[in-house]
């Protein structure tokens, strides 16, 4: 089956297309990811050539670390990717995407850094430092 998605930031001044098949949306609680949406990331992953950006010139990178940065709409603000320096996949934030997205839940990484005003109240699987091997 071919899968194709669609999104956009806030004001649609960066859209994006998807083919094929994602990764299921993993829910990041460290504490970089809680400070730059306010709760947590919620995103999928795919290789970056299966992706296709429209208003690339609206998009900054943050480094965030020694080795991902964070783009975001600068016109708007909203978080768009993470990227892994040197990685062949890219993450989009899963509400980005337009409806109906086709996502499936997977699980939440960085628990033991999760802010202490939510509680974590599904049964998907929760790992207390990163993505399991």
């Amino acid at each position: 089956m071919d899968e194709h998605r669609t999104g956009h930031c806030l004001c649609g001044g960066v859209s994006f297309a998807v083919e094929g098949r994602v990764r299921p949306v993993v829910y990041c609680h460290c504490s970089q990811c809680r400070r730059q949406t306010g709760l947590h990331y919620a995103a999928t992953e795919v290789p970056r050539e299966r992706l296709t950006v429209a208003g690339e010139n609206l998009i900054s990178w943050y480094r965030a670390s020694e080795d991902a940065e964070r783009g975001f709409c600068s016109r708007c603000g909203s978080a768009l990717f993470w990227r892994q320096d040197g990685a062949v996949n890219i993450s989009i934030m899963a509400g980005a995407f337009d409806t109906p997205s086709g996502l499936v839940e997977g699980y939440h990484i960085y628990c033991a850094d999760k802010g202490d005003f939510y509680a974590i109240a599904d049964d998907l699987p929760q790992f207390q430092a990163g993505t399991p091997s």
